[in-house]
């Protein structure tokens, strides 16, 4: 059996059980009651012969309905009329062969009029046709005359079914179906007639009964069936209910347990079936296939699919084409979480034209958490149609609606609505197009909402506002200019208030209208108590900052307090790179001084040291510029980055002047390029000195060498280094160098037998 049929067919079966544990409910409130008890009935004189017109209508729509729940309800409209005729057309109904979809519609009308308990005319006159219904081959049409058979009393029904489970002359199958009719029967004596039949020479029967009763709980064999029999008999009605009651909920909770399981492996085979296929378009339409699905968690299933895939990092292109119609019609379905779901997916795809499907589910749906997600699908769906080359058009009727809607949710004490409302105005407004009274109405709307909140203890909903506030603001709003000039005195206002959501908005309406003036007013505030506040000062401070505010900067350098260090200095760098060489002059000796504050990192003083020198090369600063890469050669030896160093001490010794400076610069040189390594320019840069003259031990070029060799870097083999050392060919004769080239073969080489 297929998972879907399977799924189906659980499902089915604990629908059942709740039908039977409603009769049994209903079973013990009659319980006692008498079965000659009957109806008041209407006075008959007067009825008229023909049909009225309304009748004709009922009948026509009876025989001739296009759908099921139209033909139940003309059903109804005559069960419960006083008119006689309209009896004998649901009578007429019951007895005929050929119209099924009547048939039905008579029998579910009176399953449904039971626990109404409005009075029927005539009642019992149903009793035999619903009877001779039995004898079908339809199991539909059999299943719901038994059901319609609980209308009545047990023992009104008692004497005529078994006649039909009796008599020899009915087919197999009409026995069959009254023993189902006994099986939903609420009543002991149907059980007890249930157990006589276990033993009935029609195999199928027997069958039949002893199954029905193992469905009631009910196990009977040789000694087992007496025993039965006489425990029924000796429980009054109430007992009998409420154990068949008891058993019943626990056979509904196996059946949802087991109900559970199937869904979970069907889901699981969804899941690989769709995992596996490679091809989008074929993905999508199983999608939109299982989208339509009739079962409620295969369409949450597919949804959530569609979700997964529409906030990944590569969603699937296909879907939207595909999928547009199915997801508009499943926003006005019947399942609340369905509604939901597909709400919440669809304003993620506000490339869907939903506006209109969003907007009539809206004006009519119950419940709160579906309204809200629908207004903030119906937001941003109108937000992506307004904006440019959207190909999708909204009337203007309809965003005239959702600003009404938009107030309404503002207005409201939930915090959670009145923050979508502000949210949905905030987006509406800064995309223009509105009159400038329309502007001033709601700007006006989320001021005075703003203002509501003021003296309230939790400021969450205050800082949303605020936000929805600050980003009309902000340079993409079309409504800048006036919702600047209405908001600024409540943004300075804010920055004293005590939520810290508050403060945020505080400072960033503030930055939206003017950045540096934003920074004169935010001074005062740089030890704010929120980090996050403090933070966006800072930065601000590295936007528009000047050199004042290096001094209050410097001092966050080193904080402990989380993301202000390293946000400090970077404001320090943007204000650097715009300062003159004196500033950063200054600001070096300052980092040099013992008592300073600001305690770099290595990193730190190269990267602020870099902008000096630039800075020093463009106004000529040549004293300043020999101090920064002297600086910069000693900070790159303390990383290791050698390359750098000879970078920067190559400069320095070119522009070095005394002899002394150069020599001991090239000594510094010479020992970068070993342990950068760049052997060949070590190599080079002896060879140059040895044309120079010859090379004695004491020399600072042998004594470099030296201590490399005799204590090289980890990793590093000193060979490889010596190799190139004795490939030195001098021009002319350098004894003393060639012996110390000697010294140090013999050196290495005593150290690998000793190794």
């Amino acid at each position: 059996m297929r998972y879907g049929v399977l799924f189906r067919v659980i499902r089915m079966s604990t629908k059942r059980l709740y039908l039977l544990i409603l009769l049994l409910m209903v079973g013990c409130q009659q319980a006692g009651v008498s079965a000659g008890r009957s109806a008041s009935l209407p006075n008959e004189k007067g009825i008229k012969a023909e049909l009225s017109k309304q009748l004709k209508i009922y009948e026509s729509t009876l025989f001739e309905g296009k759908s099921e729940q139209i033909r139940i309800d003309a059903a109804t409209e005559m069960l419960f009329s006083e008119d006689t005729a309209a009896r004998e057309i649901l009578l007429s109904a019951l007895r005929q062969t050929e119209n099924s979809a009547a048939r039905m519609a008579v029998c579910k009308a009176l399953i449904q009029a039971r626990p109404e308990q409005k009075p029927i005319n005539k009642k019992g006159d149903f009793i035999q046709p619903l009877l001779d219904i039995l004898p079908t081959k339809i199991a539909t049409e059999a299943e719901l005359a038994a059901e319609g058979l609980l209308l009545f009393q047990y023992e009104q029904i008692s004497e005529p079914l078994e006649k039909v489970l009796t008599n020899p002359s009915l087919p197999v199958n009409a026995r069959l179906n009254a023993i189902y009719a006994l099986k939903l029967q609420p009543y002991k004596q149907a059980v007890i007639r249930l157990i006589k039949l276990v033993n009935d020479p029609e195999k199928q029967v027997a069958e039949a009964a002893e199954q029905a009763l193992n469905s009631l709980g009910i196990t009977v064999g040789m000694d087992a069936e007496i025993l039965t029999v006489n425990i029924l008999q000796s429980q009054d009605t109430d007992e009998f209910l409420r154990d068949r009651l008891i058993w019943l909920e626990r056979q509904m909770n196996k059946l949802e347990d087991k109900l559970d399981l199937r869904e979970e492996r069907y889901l699981s085979a969804l899941d690989e079936v769709y995992s596996g296929s490679k091809d989008a378009a074929a993905k999508a339409k199983f999608l939109a296939k299982h989208l339509n699905n009739s079962e409620v968690t295969v369409r949450l299933w597919a949804l959530d699919k569609v979700y997964q895939d529409r906030v990944s990092s590569t969603p699937n292109l296909k879907l939207p084409a595909v999928l547009e119609s199915v997801l508009v019609n499943l926003i006005s379905g019947q399942d609340r979480d369905v509604r939901l779901k597909t709400a919440k997916l669809l304003a993620l795809m506000v490339e869907l034209n939903s506006a209109q499907h969003l907007l009539e589910q809206l004006k009519i749906e119950q419940y709160d958490e579906v309204r809200i997600e629908l207004f903030v699908a119906l937001g941003r769906a109108c937000q992506y149609a307004f904006s440019a080359n959207s190909g999708i058009k909204v009337s203007p009727e309809i965003r005239k609606q959702l600003l009404g809607w938009s107030e309404k949710f503002l207005l409201e004490q939930d915090p959670k609505k009145a923050q979508k409302g502000a949210d949905v105005i905030k987006k509406r407004l800064e995309q223009g197009g509105l009159a400038s009274e329309e502007v001033g109405k709601y700007l006006g709307l989320l001021q005075g909402r703003y203002q509501q909140e003021k003296d309230e203890s939790d400021g969450m909903l205050r800082g949303q506002l605020l936000t929805a506030m600050a980003g009309l603001c902000a340079q993409r709003s079309v409504c800048r200019a006036e919702s600047s000039k209405l908001f600024k005195s409540l943004f300075e206002q804010a920055l004293n208030d005590e939520a810290d959501s508050v403060r945020e908005a505080a400072v960033d309406g503030l930055v939206y209208i003017d950045k540096t003036k934003a920074l004169d007013i935010l001074r005062g505030f740089i030890n704010d108590n929120n980090p996050l506040v403090r933070k966006k000062i800072i930065e601000l401070a590295g936007e528009v900052g000047r050199g004042e505010d290096l001094v209050w900067l410097s001092g966050k350098i080193g904080s402990t307090a989380e993301g202000e260090s390293g946000p400090a200095w970077q404001a320090m760098l943007e204000i650097f790179k715009g300062s003159d060489a004196t500033v950063l002059n200054e600001w070096i000796a300052k980092f040099d001084s013992t008592s300073a504050k600001a305690k770099l990192s290595v990193e730190q003083r190269i990267s602020f040291l870099d902008v000096a020198e630039g800075k020093a090369v463009r106004e000529n600063k040549l004293k300043m510029l020999k101090n920064i890469r002297e600086k910069l050669a000693d900070l790159y030896k303390k990383t290791g980055a050698f390359e750098q160093v000879a970078k920067y001490l190559g400069i320095l010794q070119a522009e070095a002047k005394e002899a002394e400076d150069r020599e001991k610069i090239l000594a510094e040189l010479l020992d970068a390029y070993l342990r950068w390594p760049n052997v060949e320019a070590a190599a080079k840069l002896v060879d140059n000195s040895l044309l120079e003259k010859d090379l004695e031990p004491n020399n600072v070029i042998v004594r470099v060498i030296d201590n490399y060799l005799r204590e090289p870097p980890a990793g590093v083999d000193p060979n490889e280094t010596l190799k190139a050392l004795t490939k030195i060919n001098p021009k002319s004769k350098r004894p003393k160098w060639l012996m110390q080239v000697k010294l140090w073969i013999s050196h290495l080489r005593q150290l690998k037998k000793v190794g």
